[in-house]
């Protein structure tokens, strides 16, 4: 006859890690939920990591512990983290167990609720059909485009644009986008969090999204899982109302940073760089439950900080190895001024095939970065002799090369306030002209200023020409 399972009780506190001692009856298993409740502080959720022995199990708190004392209660939840999900999550700011941040008041008590730890549709399963988005911002659409079902990641430093350019991404895509957006802030500050909610409110587009934030002051375990709540709720949108899920997380970094700081809690020997030794396995199971299936798909846009500006961290190449299009803002750009910063020569994507795009798009792309690069390879010359001593067909591609730069700047809507320019919002086939006139050699007279931080063509050479005019 089976032993009934017991109630645990505390046994020991450090920090975010909590030991757990059960009598009888069987452990609870590896990421299972208990709840400690203390008459002072309320419940604690915590998930079980380790078997320490036969009665003990070790658990990693998913919010603050100050005030529990040993011998508080353990009820078993029966299961992993369980977070609400459906409807009446739209419009909503959840924490990590799904509990509400906002100020509408608390979810139905109807609310159907689902676990956090899922296995990652079969590859069978999965909806291999390529429909592209169109951002409106042209250096993103031109040379690192964005499918349904795909996953872009921006990687750059402090500080040259990753979280304003996934605003301007958000901005760009609830006009035209008809789906759910789900946004997981990952270790944000709370600052950001109140922009990101109030610039929702005002586009009017709240009501078809949900922000999930774990936030900077939070314990590691609740910014360790806060994407798996996220993915929970874009997966239900995903699988049962077969919706389009537009996943924006910000920034996942700072996912792997909470790993690395819980697998140290836990005692753990770090890996590489300090990081954990599970650091693959987390990362891959978090990114292959972003997938496509049937006829609805989850499309994730990531931001990705890189320590240093050091792009061989292995974090950050473990994140590169599972993305579809790479973005990397670069601060050499960001302090020339050429916002958005994207390196046109280091960013890639593998959706950049004609079979997918069409012929003139990839020769346009691929003849864009061959002259950037070409450029970048003669600056050195230029720096130490001057660009008057290249010959007339490097100079010549200098000069395109510098147009082309300017013309992919572009003024964003969420800058404007900053700025004073209002934001641009470009159709691919402007910016493929556009290019195209300025590979061809129509722009070689204009003066490059009238390329700088201008939406279309068509805007640069009427720029051009009130020059021109003032200048007679």
């Amino acid at each position: 006859m089976p032993v009934p399972d017991s109630p645990g009780k505390v046994v020991a506190i450090r920090g975010a890690v909590v030991d757990v001692a059960f009598e009888g009856g069987r452990l609870p298993q590896i990421n299972e939920a208990l709840t400690l409740r203390d008459p002072v502080i309320g419940a604690v959720t915590v998930e079980v990591q380790a078997h320490i022995d036969d009665v003990t199990v070790r658990t990693i708190a998913l919010r603050a512990t100050n005030g529990l004392k040993r011998g508080t209660p353990a009820e078993r939840v029966g299961g992993p983290v369980e977070v609400p999900i459906g409807p009446a999550v739209l419009g909503r700011l959840l924490d990590v167990a799904g509990d509400v941040g906002d100020s509408h008041g608390p979810l139905p008590h109807d609310v159907p609720r689902s676990p956090i730890h899922r296995a990652p549709p079969p590859f069978r399963a999965e909806h291999r059909e390529t429909e592209l988005f169109r951002t409106g911002i042209k250096v993103f659409d031109l040379l690192t485009p964005l499918a349904q079902g795909s996953k872009a990641a921006m990687f750059g430093g402090a500080g040259v644009g990753k979280t304003v350019l996934v605003m301007e991404l958000i901005q760009a895509m609830v006009a035209s986008y008809e789906g759910i957006s789900v946004f997981a802030g990952i270790g944000e500050r709370s600052r950001e969090g109140h922009e990101l909610l109030n610039e929702m409110q005002t586009a009017g587009v709240l009501d078809r999204t949900v922000l999930v934030y774990g936030q900077m002051n939070e314990p590691p375990g609740a910014r360790w899982r806060v994407p798996l709540t996220a993915l929970t709720i874009a997966e239900h949108f995903r699988d049962d109302a077969q919706r389009n899920v537009l996943l924006l997380m910000d920034n996942v970094f700072r996912f792997v940073q909470a790993g690395a700081e819980v697998s140290g809690l836990l005692g753990r020997l770090p890996s590489r760089v300090g990081y954990q030794p599970t650091l693959g396995t987390e990362v891959s199971q978090l990114q292959e439950r972003i997938a496509s299936v049937g006829t609805a798909s989850v499309t994730a846009i990531e931001a990705v900080y890189v320590p240093a500006d050091d792009f061989t961290d292995p974090a950050v190449m473990t994140i590169a190895s599972h993305v579809d299009s790479m973005v990397v803002l670069s601060r050499a750009m960001a302090a020339d001024g050429m916002y958005p910063a994207i390196d046109p020569v280091a960013s890639s994507s593998i959706l950049l095939d004609p079979l997918i795009l069409g012929e003139e798009h990839v020769a346009v792309a691929n003849a864009v970065r061959q002259t950037i690069e070409h450029y970048r390879e003669l600056q050195d010359v230029i720096s130490l002799l001057g660009v008057e001593e290249l010959g007339a067909d490097d100079r010549r591609i200098v000069e395109r090369a510098r147009r082309l730069q300017r013309f992919l700047t572009q003024p964003f809507t969420v800058t404007e306030a900053f700025t004073g320019i209002p934001g641009r919002s470009v159709p691919l086939e402007d910016t493929i002209a556009g290019c195209k006139a300025i590979l061809a050699g129509e722009c070689d007279d204009w003066d490059e200023s009238a390329l700088y931080m201008i939406g279309s063509l068509e805007e640069a050479r009427e720029k051009q020409k009130a020059a021109e005019e003032a200048a007679a």
